[in-house]
């Protein structure tokens, strides 16, 4: 399931990806004519004048930490959503990071030529972010008195304990709430932290 890369006359680019293992993948395609969907037996052309918005977020899960995803809203209320990995067995979900970056970046591109006045959207809303913000807070305040209380008693095992799971939790909530903080952006000027690395970029490391 990998995008179809556009050539010089501009030929459809497509990808695909399944959502979970029961049913056939949701399919989408870059025409002249617009974002081509089938999802679930259900079809449909966007026009990409007729998009209103494109919101991309981080949004790992314990089996697929690199996962990323694009909420795409029609002007009508239609709203489809398109991943960045595919369920392949009960127990492996594969990342589709290159096909899933330069489809989107492809759509952006196709949508500004265009001339799309659609809204685009980075990240979590604003409500949520301060939800999550103050959680965290929360999470930390409660996280330093016991480790306080664990020091004052001694409670060395302890301590240490806290200490491993602040870092774990710091990396993995830590990257969620760094990027995925709300903001909007320009059709050239794409969010890097909410798409999967290009492999250009990856063998340049």
């Amino acid at each position: 399931m990998t995008v179809v890369p556009a050539d010089e006359k501009a030929e459809p680019v497509r990808y695909a990806y399944k959502a979970s293992l029961i049913g056939s993948a949701h399919q989408f395609e870059l025409t002249d004519g617009g974002l081509s969907w089938r999802i679930a037996g259900r079809s449909g052309l966007w026009l990409y004048t007729d998009i209103a918005s494109v919101k991309l977020s981080y949004r790992p899960v314990s089996m697929q930490q690199q996962r990323f995803r694009a909420d795409i809203d029609n002007a009508k209320g239609g709203r489809i959503a398109i991943l960045s990995t595919t369920w392949q067995t009960a127990t492996l979900m594969a990342p589709q990071g290159q096909g899933y970056r330069d489809f989107i970046v492809e759509l952006h591109r196709r949508m500004q030529a265009a001339g799309s006045k659609a809204t685009l959207i980075g990240g979590l809303g604003p409500k949520t972010y301060a939800a999550a913000l103050a959680l965290l807070a929360v999470l930390a305040i409660a996280m330093i008195a016991l480790f306080v209380r664990a020091l004052a008693a001694s409670e060395w095992t302890g301590a240490l304990f806290l200490v491993g799971f602040a870092v774990l939790f710091a990396w993995q909530v830590g990257g969620f709430v760094t990027r995925n903080r709300p903001r909007r952006y320009g059709f050239d000027h794409l969010p890097d932290v909410l798409l999967p690395p290009s492999v250009a970029k990856r063998s340049e490391i």
